[in-house]
């Protein structure tokens, strides 16, 4: 894991824990730090005790379990961190942060679920001087003590997960240590550190860059910027902001990557070009032509413009041309991110739950001439107006989940509807009444929480609908 010598001595209070929080209080403790660590579910918080021999209920201090955020489908769980729980006993007690004196704390470490602008943690650490931090910080902060390296920071609202983990593929193709992290992965400081000329991929959502402060990118990726979020931050100009801290944080003279498809992210590139920290900005403009026939994970045109990121970064990172080429050539792409499942009968299946929004959607319905279109979740807008572009590509929808009446009545007049329902009958209806050449395409630009955990468990599901089909 990495660690720190920095740490050694602190206190801190860690408030989630989830995936990140376990790692992140695994790695505090072998750094030497105190931890005081809080979860509102009691499960979670009995991860930390069972088969110690030390910590007891009785050290469980404070009460009331302060409210958690489920975190945002956005910035999904990380895998588990390696090795036993955590030892509570001296140097790691379970308390409620909100019932605690924080005077003299180091930081409050929270998860990036938890909502800093409803969340009473924000107000009571502020009053103490404690600064609120993330893990992604913390791995900022021990930075120094790692062997040489560089780090890679990808934000934006859509493409966040298929641009790192392209960035993070072709390193390796080209030989360099590297790994990727941040809300994709395992948790950052779980993971090893990597050897000299490493690189660090991270994926940084609005809520992970919220929490962090100093971290320097050797390069940092913008990818867009659309209407997202807009519950945690005061209107979209919050948000665009949150986005803009990734450059602002960055050293004279590294390297900045910047779609500049919409006018925000445009406003942006502005802005680094006009205060001088980045002597290397690249802009991606929208409809540049690429050739994408030999890259079969990565179809669309807003594969192209992740293309066109990751090319742009890895070249900034010293990449030659022939490895960037091999490495677009054979990247496999991500689960729930247009994900060729299966050709049956000469119709081709595309898991694409990940897309969670109608912006999302867009380039999925883009990417294919003939769709069976099956969409609906939990709605995050009353809008599908984002899908307007591809909606010429669409043979028939067929709405499922808390959202396919509302979707249905929006989409009657522009393309045939079909009440499905259920995520199972879309895919039986579809299957019967596709073509040969023609595309099911699970794209819901909703949340899953109506009928699902997660997107992952709705996009195993449509894999599972499909394998039944025979």
């Amino acid at each position: 894991m990495i660690t720190s010598t920095a740490w050694r001595g602190k206190r801190y209070a860690v408030l989630g824990l989830a995936r990140s929080g376990l790692a992140t209080v695994h790695a505090l403790l072998a750094s030497g730090a105190e931890v005081v660590a809080w979860d509102s579910n009691e499960a979670a918080r009995s991860l930390i005790l069972p088969g110690t021999g030390r910590g007891t209920a009785d050290e469980v201090v404070g009460g009331g379990g302060a409210p958690q955020a489920t975190p945002d489908e956005e910035s999904p769980l990380h895998q588990p961190a390696a090795g036993p729980p955590p030892r509570a006993g001296e140097d790691l007690v379970l308390a409620d942060p909100l019932e605690l004196d924080l005077t003299g704390f180091a930081g409050v470490v929270v998860s990036p679920g938890v909502p800093l602008n409803k969340h009473p943690i924000a107000a009571k650490a502020r009053d103490a001087g404690v600064p609120v931090i993330g893990d992604i910080e913390l791995f900022a902060q021990t930075r120094a003590e790692l062997p040489p390296h560089k780090v890679v920071g990808i934000t934006g609202t859509n493409g966040k997960s298929t641009t790192t983990a392209l960035i993070d593929h072709i390193c390796r193709t080209a030989g360099l240590p590297s790994l990727a992290g941040g809300n994709i992965g395992l948790p950052i400081l779980g993971r090893d550190p990597l050897p000299e000329g490493g690189v660090y991929v991270l994926e940084l959502s609005s809520y992970q860059i919220d929490l962090t402060f100093s971290l320097d990118c050797d390069v940092a990726v913008l990818l867009n910027l659309t209407p997202d979020h807009l519950d945690r931050y005061d209107g979209f100009e919050g948000y665009a902001a949150s986005k803009a801290r990734l450059f602002e944080m960055q050293s004279r003279g590294h390297a900045a990557v910047i779609g500049i498809g919409d006018v925000p992210s445009a406003a942006i590139a502005r802005q680094v070009a006009v205060s001088g920290r980045s002597e290397d900005l690249h802009k991606i403009a929208p409809g540049v032509c690429m050739d994408q026939s030999r890259w079969p994970a990565l179809q669309g045109p807003h594969n192209a413009q992740n293309a066109l990121a990751a090319i742009a970064a890895c070249e900034a990172l010293g990449i030659d041309n022939p490895s960037i080429d091999k490495g677009l050539e054979t990247f496999p792409g991500l689960p729930h991110r247009m994900e060729r499942v299966a050709t049956k009968n000469g119709v081709l299946y595309v898991n694409d739950s990940k897309a969670t929004n109608a912006d999302s959607t867009t380039p999925a319905l883009s990417a294919y001439p003939r769709v069976h279109w099956i969409l609906g979740g939990r709605a995050k807008t009353d809008s599908l107006e984002a899908c307007r572009p591809g909606f010429g590509h669409v043979v028939k929808a067929y709405t499922i989940g808390e959202a396919g009446e509302l979707f249905a009545g929006l989409l009657e007049g522009e393309m045939p509807v079909e009440r499905s329902g259920t995520l199972e009958t879309a895919v039986k209806s579809a299957a019967a009444q596709a073509q040969p050449g023609d595309t099911v395409l699970l794209s819901p630009a909703c949340a899953s929480f109506d009928q699902f955990k997660d997107y992952e468990a709705r996009g195993q599901a449509f894999r599972d609908a499909v394998a039944a089909l025979g």
